[in-house]
């Protein structure tokens, strides 16, 4: 099985390099040629075009920003659907509105492509040791055709559901994320404001029912102020903007989601959009006038 790889990126970049390690033949495209040239000294292919990535493997896997990436590399003009030979199925792996995902498959299936959504979570350091969780909307079938594949990547893989459904389950991660990190960051705020270290808050708080995979994430980096991106405010912003849209359409309360929009926008307005999602504790700083940096 020969693959194609759309999308360099922070995540699609180690996501790509893992798949080469594990012996796949990888073809490989993206506008940023310095990460192409790192994905083929590692092993890969270089493909010219989407079209003609396209034409050279038997499944396309798409990690772009959003809903107008992934349209324009798989529907759009050197496209995808250009070069697309008979039984060809595309795997959008990028974070994108449900609705988006269902319109794009219609579109697919016209050319008599298959098309799973996949999203993942875990961020940067999981996409490189190959321990992501992925969410997949589909057929059954193809999902357990190209299980093993996905796991190349993932430290889990699971099915949930029509096409769509992956995004449905990366919405509602990306809602419990942002919530969370607010949490952890109002919390350590207020230590700080208490008089308390809020590193041994932490280490206190870690091991009993408010610990988390977020907490021990994050709340190193924001004692430490480090927020270099592993997942960026303007891409957080773009999911719960997704979330929001999806609950509203469907009346379905999201209070708690769009007060961490505002809070990101006033991050965004701060300059800090191009941050690491933790960089949410600046918005606590800000208005409490402290700082829990050690």
């Amino acid at each position: 099985m020969k693959i194609g790889f759309i999308g360099l990126g922070i995540m699609g970049r180690p996501m790509a390099k893992n798949l080469v390690k594990a012996g796949h033949e990888l073809v490989v495209f993206d506008f940023n040629k310095d990460a192409v040239a790192d994905l083929v000294s590692c092993g890969a292919t270089a493909a010219e075009s989407n079209k003609d990535l396209a034409a050279q493997v038997d499944v396309v896997i798409t990690m772009v920003p959003n809903s107008p990436h992934v349209r324009a590399a798989v529907l759009g003009e050197n496209g995808v659907v250009e070069g697309a030979k008979e039984g060809l199925v595309v795997i959008d792996m990028s974070s994108i509105d449900p609705t988006e995902s269902k319109a794009i498959g219609a579109e697919l299936a016209k050319h008599g492509i298959d098309m799973l959504d996949c999203p993942v979570s875990g961020g940067e350091p999981k996409a490189i040791d190959g321990t992501l969780s992925v969410m997949c909307g589909g057929k059954k079938e193809l999902f357990d055709k190209y299980y093993d594949m996905l796991m190349v990547m993932a430290g889990s893989v699971v099915y949930v559901g029509d096409l769509g459904s992956g995004n449905v389950a990366k919405l509602a991660n990306q809602m419990v994320v942002a919530i969370n990190i607010a949490a952890v960051a109002e919390a350590l705020t207020f230590a700080k404001k208490a008089g308390t270290d809020p590193e041994l808050v932490y280490q206190a708080i870690r091991g009993g029912l408010a610990g988390s995979t977020v907490m021990d994430a994050k709340a190193p980096m924001m004692l430490a102020g480090n927020y270099k991106p592993g997942f960026r405010i303007e891409l957080h912003i773009k999911d719960l903007n997704n979330a929001l849209n999806a609950a509203h359409a469907i009346s379905s309360p999201a209070p708690l989601t769009a007060e961490m929009m505002e809070i990101m926008q006033f991050l965004r307005s701060e300059g800090c959009d191009k941050d690491d999602h933790s960089s949410i504790v600046k918005y606590y700083e800000k208005i409490s006038g402290t700082s829990i940096v050690k």
